[in-house]
């Protein structure tokens, strides 16, 4: 996803477009998200929560309309409200163009960069079980894995890696066009073979100057967590997050898997026609080993809702190390230049009243995916958006609707 598409993650939360069946019912709230003590509380007593009304299920619905075959924005969608102030649960679209069937409520899809969320949990239990230092170099634990001397590497935390701030530039791949990478859609990536590629250029600045939201960095900390815990990324994923909260639709495809497992959602990507107009290309079936830790997860809305719910409750990092995903360095963005907005694994979104919400968006082709919600979690969103544009510069108008349906609060009434 590029800085535009990622800066207007933002602006979606007070601004939105509403554009086909919808299918919704209202939902309760899950059982386990019991609102934690706000950081800002004085004095013991716990603050009000940041959402107390129930989620706009008329606005919701309306984010969804229009969305299916004849869309031009997205095929598909799945929507989860929830929270202590209670939950909305919608689909809309077609699960497959060639058939007509419509939306699967528990269909897999690709949740791109969501996979950081995880990557992150699992070095922060590490680092809370005293296996790894936030602090020291990562070329400590990974020698060799950065060149030193004249125009190479300082030493780069663990830390700055989680944030960003490591200075560590992009690995090399097929291109930036879908018709590049589609044309090596296939092709199977060795995770050290990137971040050699990556390593041979230099720093693009010193670590902890300023923040550059790239892959590289989870690909590193994922070879790091093979390196401390004597086993697969995969495996070390699995036994610390996925089977202790009962994820049993996430997973982590095999190096050379293409195919999404079980039901599942197809994604599309318009592409222009020679003689004007666009046509659809089914992109569901893609080799995502070149994300690797950084964008590679499978996973459904209610286990991403799940995650998210028990992360934000400190049940999958304690809650001293989980604050690291709460904390956003101060220093600038590389590309904009503006205030950086990434925490280690998740991103801090303001919205124009003051409200601070967290989460993590991910995009792969034909596939928009957003998990996030305040931290007293008395509001949460999880959705998966079948975008025919999801690498596009502008951000999908469904989704951009969702989110501000799911996160405006309704206004006050005159004289209340």
């Amino acid at each position: 996803m590029n800085a535009r598409a990622r800066t207007l993650i933002a602006a979606a939360l007070v601004l939105g477009i509403a554009s086909g069946p919808t299918v919704a019912h209202a939902a309760p709230a899950p059982a386990s998200a019991s609102a934690s003590a706000s950081a800002s509380a004085t004095a013991g007593v716990a603050a009000a929560p940041v959402f107390t009304a129930p989620p706009d299920a008329v606005a919701l619905r309306k984010a969804l309309a229009g969305v299916g075959a004849r869309s031009g924005e997205a095929t598909a969608a799945l929507v989860r409200v929830g929270g202590t102030s209670g939950g909305w649960r919608g689909s809309a679209g077609v699960a497959d163009l060639r058939t007509g069937r419509g939306p699967i409520e528990d269909a897999r899809f690709r949740a791109g960069s969501v996979t950081k969320t995880f990557t992150a949990a699992v070095v922060l239990q590490l680092a809370a079980e005293g296996r790894v230092d936030l602090d020291r170099p990562v070329q400590r634990y990974l020698p060799g894995l950065l060149p030193a001397g004249r125009g190479g590497f300082e030493p780069v935390s663990v830390r700055q890696l989680l944030n960003y701030t490591s200075g560590i530039p992009a690995g090399e791949g097929p291109g930036d066009s879908f018709e590049e990478q589609y044309a090596h859609r296939f092709d199977v990536v060795d995770p050290h073979t990137l971040i050699a590629t990556a390593a041979a250029k230099g720093p693009e600045f010193r670590p902890g100057e300023k923040q550059h939201y790239l892959n590289i960095d989870y690909t590193i900390l994922a070879v790091l967590i093979e390196k401390l815990t004597g086993t697969s990324y995969e495996q070390a994923l699995s036994d610390r997050v996925l089977r202790p909260l009962g994820l049993r639709d996430t997973s982590i495809p095999a190096r050379t898997q293409n195919r999404i497992p079980g039901p599942h959602h197809h994604g599309y990507q318009a592409v222009a026609r020679p003689g004007g107009g666009t046509s659809l290309v089914d992109v569901t079936d893609w080799n995502s080993s070149s994300n690797w830790a950084a964008g590679d997860l499978i996973s459904t809305t209610a286990d991403l809702e799940k995650f998210t719910v028990a992360l934000f409750s400190g049940k999958v990092v304690p809650k001293a190390q989980l604050e690291e995903m709460f904390t956003v360095p101060e220093v600038a963005d590389f590309e904009s230049g503006e205030e950086a907005v990434h925490t280690a694994g998740m991103k801090r979104f303001v919205l124009p009243d003051g409200t601070v919400a967290y989460g993590k968006t991910g995009s792969r082709y034909g596939y928009s995916t957003v998990i996030g919600g305040t931290r007293d979690l008395s509001r949460t969103l999880v959705y998966s958006v079948n975008s025919t544009d999801a690498k596009g510069a502008d951000m999908n108008k469904v989704a951009f609707a969702i989110v501000t349906a799911a996160f405006t609060r309704p206004a006050a009434t005159p004289g209340a």
